[in-house]
């Protein structure tokens, strides 16, 4: 079954693969260099991720020291830091930037809780309009006569099988992400 549908199911990884991105994200009360991921710095004209332009390191649970390859580029990257929505202030010694998470509120814990289950349902939004595509393409075969109506029907069970296992999948990434979220 599965593996009539490998468009299908290369659409739903990618985005499942985003949406395992995003979550990375999201910050989990311990450092983790994942919250850079989208943060860019102006390297002589080109936007390049903070990874590719500096040694990036988590020294002990709670820091994040990053260490440019090239030293004109601290503030920049400072700059850029602040600049996103992290919520950490940089601290800066001239040579390392050094990012320190503090310990997470009860109440700054739920609302993160909050951000992943709003993640999660945007993906799964994604994956039901995937669905939905795919199965108008097959309803397109059946008006032009290319398949049956218990074809259309079969197709159209196994389709939501696949679609219902991949969204007990987010489910399950969003449930891990929460307890990690949760932990003291």
């Amino acid at each position: 079954m599965k593996n009539n549908y490998p468009e299908l199911e290369a659409k739903i990884e990618k985005a499942i693969n985003y949406f395992v991105e995003d979550i990375d994200t999201v910050r989990a009360g311990r450092a983790n260099t994942a919250v850079l991921n989208k943060i860019s710095v102006d390297y002589y004209g080109t936007m390049s991720p903070i990874n590719q332009v500096a040694a990036v390191s988590t020294p002990d649970p709670r820091t994040i020291a990053i260490q440019p390859w090239d030293a004109t580029l601290i503030k920049d990257i400072e700059k850029a830091i602040l600049a996103s929505e992290i919520g950490i202030n940089p601290q800066n010694d001239g040579k390392v930037i050094r990012l320190a998470f503090p310990q997470l509120t009860e109440d700054r814990r739920k609302e993160l809780t909050k951000t992943v289950a709003k993640k999660s349902e945007d993906c799964k939004v994604v994956i039901r309009g995937i669905r939905r595509d795919e199965i108008e393409k097959y309803k397109t075969m059946k008006k032009n006569s290319e398949i049956t109506e218990d074809d259309l029907k079969g197709i159209e069970k196994d389709i939501q099988d696949i679609i219902d296992a991949k969204i007990k999948e987010v489910d399950k990434l969003a449930e891990n992400k929460n307890k990690e979220i949760m932990e003291i």
